[in-house]
């Protein structure tokens, strides 16, 4: 797995061990980062499930001015850490070991400029963000990979890209 584009490009990133995490195709992570780069630079990016940590990384890459990385696994949580000391990015960064759904949860609106989610396909928590997003937008725009068979729920403005068996939701918030 590499940073696509921007300061890092070409870095090889680490991947967590096992099978609890699934990290992003680097196909799906270029087409989800080309929509996005115009709005990367001097952004707030929040990384949910963030596993290695390859979208955050990817933003901060492309000129995200800070990115919060919440991953719950330990596994997930030392290969992050590691990713994050391979690139020196330290101080432009925050990790929470911590339930990303809980964590969403207690924000208010507009805390992040930009939230990437890539959380375990089929076990409700896509549909769980765009439900919380709906209530309260935590961030300008949201972005949640999921498998492309789960149902998400009806959010005006939502957008899915689909890449095979993997989608991409993306929904603005209402200004």
């Amino acid at each position: 797995m590499r940073i696509i584009a921007g300061e890092w490009r070409g870095r090889t990133l680490a991947a967590p061990q096992g099978r609890d995490t699934r990290p992003t195709r680097d196909r799906v992570r270029e087409a989800w980062m080309s929509a996005i780069q115009f709005e990367l630079p001097g952004s707030r990016v929040l990384d949910l499930f963030a596993g290695s940590g390859a979208l955050g990384l990817e933003a901060l890459s492309r000129g995200a001015a800070h990115a919060t990385f919440v991953e719950d696994g330990a596994r997930a949580l030392r290969t992050l850490q590691s990713n994050i000391e391979l690139l020196d990015a330290g101080e432009r960064v925050d990790i929470v070991r911590g339930d990303a759904i809980a964590f969403v949860r207690r924000l208010e609106a507009g805390s992040y400029d930009i939230a990437l989610a890539d959380p375990p396909y089929g076990a409700g928590f896509a549909a769980a963000l765009v439900s919380i997003f709906g209530a309260q937008p935590f961030a300008r725009s949201l972005w949640i990979e999921h498998g492309s068979a789960e149902v998400m729920p009806e959010h005006e403005g939502a957008h899915t890209r689909r890449y095979g068996d993997t989608s991409i939701t993306s929904i603005v918030a209402e200004r």
